[in-house]
This record gives structure tokens, sequence and C-alpha cells, in this order.
């Protein structure tokens, strides 16, 4: 049986949705795996120190140690982790999820560098970006795209006109919530009966922002709050298109 450090952003609040710490590590562990994760605290200098200590403690009993990997402050977690485990010669696997991460390969060749190159594996949920990391020399990238319970979403044959939107991410400014707002302003123009659901919690105080947007454009936007993925899917059939907008994106 393998044993697994999981690193990664292993938060439960209200300000943010389940991360993919929280979703592959029990589909792992249902496979057979033993796992350890960090970190939980919500203070980012203690959530470092968290990880580091994770890698530390359990460094003589664990064969490798997934790190999610962002283009956001997350980066310089997986840097630190991923050189402390060079240090403790232990096999580290990045998992990859930012979209800006081509940006930070640039910006940041140096440190990109010690992650990447050093690394047991890459893992790319994309093509997208299995092909930037390959483009700037990081051959050691696997593809192993996102996974979805296909049974929990029923098919249902909908309308389309008129229009009405599910929105479903963090209020973040990285996310671009206003684009949903803009495009319900454009679709009322022909279709004046659109609809627009905003779900999830606010992450960085964009949602009042998005709300007043909203209210000064004389549109009707409901906002629901963080829902349990069991709410939003039954709620789901209310609606008939899926928006998901962001400033970047794995797989564009």
């Amino acid at each position: 049986m393998k044993i697994i450090l999981y690193i990664g952003n292993n938060l439960n609040n209200n300000t943010g949705n389940i991360s993919s710490i929280g979703i592959i590590g029990p589909l792992l562990e249902n496979e057979g795996y033993q796992l350890y994760y960090a970190s939980s605290y919500n203070n980012k200098i203690a959530r470092i120190t968290d990880m580091l200590y994770a890698c530390c403690k359990h460094r003589n009993k664990i064969d490798y140690v997934i790190i999610d990997t962002y283009s956001t402050l997350n980066f310089y977690y997986a840097f630190a982790v991923s050189q402390l485990c060079k240090l403790l010669k232990i096999k580290y696997i990045p998992i990859l999820h930012g979209g800006n991460l081509p940006s930070r390969l640039k910006s940041r060749p140096v440190m990109s560098k010690l992650i990447f190159a050093g690394a047991y594996h890459n893992v790319s949920p994309s093509l997208y970006l299995k092909q930037k990391f390959a483009e700037f020399g990081y051959v050691n990238t696997g593809y192993i795209p996102n996974t979805i319970e296909v049974d929990r979403y029923d098919y249902y044959n909908r309308e389309i006109e008129p229009p009405k939107l599910l929105w479903v991410r963090s209020f973040s400014k990285i996310y671009n919530p206003q684009l949903a707002i803009n495009v319900l302003k454009l679709l009322k123009e022909t279709y004046p009966n659109s609809e627009l659901c905003m779900v999830g919690p606010d992450s960085d105080g964009t949602q009042k922002e998005i709300q007043q947007l909203a209210e000064k454009l004389n549109l009707n936007v409901k906002f629901t709050g963080k829902l349990l993925k069991e709410e939003w899917i039954k709620m789901s059939r209310e609606y008939n298109i899926f928006i998901n907008t962001t400033n970047f994106d794995n797989m564009p």
C-alpha cells in the first residue's frame, strides 16, 4: 500500500468552494491509498509552516508528496514544499491547476525549473497545460483529466429561450464574475426575460461589487451564496445554460 502526503488548501470555510484536495484525496483513499493532508489553516503563515512540518513529520513513511500547484500565491507554497522534498529525498508530484501557470514559467523561470524539472512527475488536467509545459522543456508532464460523476447529473431536454443562466464559482476577481453580469445585460436586449443565478461564496469581497453592478444596470440577479453541490444540482433544473467566467483557464 502506497502512502501519500497531499499538500493543498484543505480549508473548510464559507469563503471558498471545495478544492481539489477535498475531491481527489478521498478518491485516492477509496482506491486503497493511505493519505495524510496539509493544510487546513486559514492563516497563510500557519498554512505553509504546517505544510513543511508535515513533510518532515511523515518523511520516513510516505512514498510520494502530491502538491496542488496554482499560479497565484500557492505557487510559492509549491516551491517551498518541492525544495524541502528534494532535501528529504521524497518523490513529489505537482498537480497543475492554474490557467496562468504558463506566465509563471516565463516570469519565474528559475523557480519553475526548480519545481517542475525536479518533480517525479507533473500531472496536467488539460492538454493545453501539458502542451505549454512541453514548450518550456518539461517533458515529464502527463495528462490526467479531471473527473466528474456523470450519474449525479440527469439530462433534461430544455428550451433555450429565454436564456436562464446559472453561474457556479467563488466570487473572486480572478474568476471575473462581472462578465456574467455583462452577458446578461447584452442578452436582455434580445431576450428581455433572460435570467441569471449566481451560486457561490464570497472569497475576496467581490460579491458586493457584483451586486452593486447588477443594481446599477437594473438587472434582477439571484444570489444564493454558497450551496452544497446537491442543492445547486437540484436547482440547476430551473436553468438552461451554464456559464463559466474566468480571466485564466487551463482548458481554453
